[in-house]
């Protein structure tokens, strides 16, 4: 089976085949990046106008790199929650026309159960279940114990800002730009981790939940002075390598350790991340090493498949066409499930 998946849950708009809910024939991805550059994060009209230009040739093109028409698509699958309003509604509205156009099956997917099933496309082993997800990006930070691909029980997520955002929000602090993820990575090469001591905010054992605003407000004050607030004006960062090592180092050091205490605590058989903050080398390298040292199997897509994409879409939408879940015309965008 051959399903077209979409995706226009926030700034890259998406399409892609897969087959069997395996096998990419195609993933096309445009990115609007260099639009949002300029503000600092997402602008979401400007998000909607580029998803208008860009929908319709990136779906042509998923079609010609799959070597198939659209007649030859057995079902649509397409993201519906959660995201930016405006941007759901034309992936959404897409998704409906062609399955009316060409009286095909249409699927829902939710967003953040695609960024855990990107861990299960290609020719590799599957995860063994249950596993605990890492979903890490510019919206969410969740863990959930994943029993099966459309059953996840959330574990815990961030009782304030997404990982992605403070990335961001630390990037444009040191003046590095947008976006801050491989902004931050890259400063961080040069410098030393250990140099500062920035808060891990972890409330205790057995709780799965993140806070980032204590460690976004740390490096607020040492790069702008105490009590500084975000229109305090900016002065030069003498150590900007070291902070950019020490508040990634601490990220990581979050993001790591409660991965594996709930691996732990629940029974896990692996571990798997995905969201865009799934790209960053470090976090990589000590889920490997952590998974490794505590005989957990470590599923981590490729960077490709980490940040938005339709391919995951498209796979997961398999499964749903399998089980039955299908959506009629009346399904509708939804910006937080």
């Amino acid at each position: 089976m051959r399903i077209l998946g979409i995706e226009t849950s926030c700034d890259e708009t998406a399409a892609a085949v897969v087959r069997d809910g395996r096998e990419i024939l195609s993933n096309v991805v445009v990115s609007q990046e260099n639009l949002h550059a300029v503000y600092g994060g997402v602008v979401p009209e400007i998000a909607c106008r580029a998803h208008i230009e860009s929908l319709l040739p990136v779906l042509d093109r998923a079609l010609q790199d799959a070597w198939i028409a659209l007649c030859e698509v057995d079902a649509f699958a397409v993201t519906c929650t959660p995201g930016l309003i405006g941007a759901l509604l034309l992936g959404v509205a897409a998704a409906k026309s062609l399955a009316f156009a060409a009286d095909k099956p249409l699927v829902g997917i939710n967003h953040l159960q695609a960024h855990v099933y990107a861990a299960y496309l290609g020719p590799g082993a599957e995860p063994p279940r249950p596993h605990v997800s890492l979903v890490v990006s510019g919206g969410h930070t969740n863990l959930y114990l994943t029993r099966g691909p459309e059953d996840q029980e959330l574990l815990g997520g961030t009782l304030d800002d997404a990982v992605g955002e403070a990335f961001d929000t630390v990037a444009s602090l040191l003046g590095l730009g947008y976006p801050g993820g491989p902004r931050i990575e890259a400063a961080a090469r040069g410098g030393n981790p250990k140099a500062l001591r920035f808060p891990r905010t972890t409330f205790g054992p057995g709780c799965f939940d993140f806070s980032f605003s204590g460690i976004k407000t740390a490096v607020l004050y040492h790069c702008r002075g105490q009590n500084a607030s975000l229109k305090t004006p900016a002065r030069p960062i003498p150590d900007l390598p070291d902070v950019a090592a020490s508040f990634q180092a601490a990220v990581v050091d979050v993001l790591a350790a409660k991965t594996l205490e709930a691996a732990r605590a629940h029974g896990a058989r692996a571990i798997v991340a995905g969201g865009g903050v799934a790209c960053n080398t470090l976090l990589r390298e000590r889920l490997a090493a952590d998974g490794a040292a505590a005989g957990l199997p470590v599923f981590l897509p490729p960077r490709a498949l980490c940040t938005d994409n339709a391919a995951m879409v498209a796979g997961l939408g398999y499964l749903a066409y399998r089980s039955g879940r299908l959506a009629d015309l009346t399904l509708d965008a939804v910006p937080t499930p």
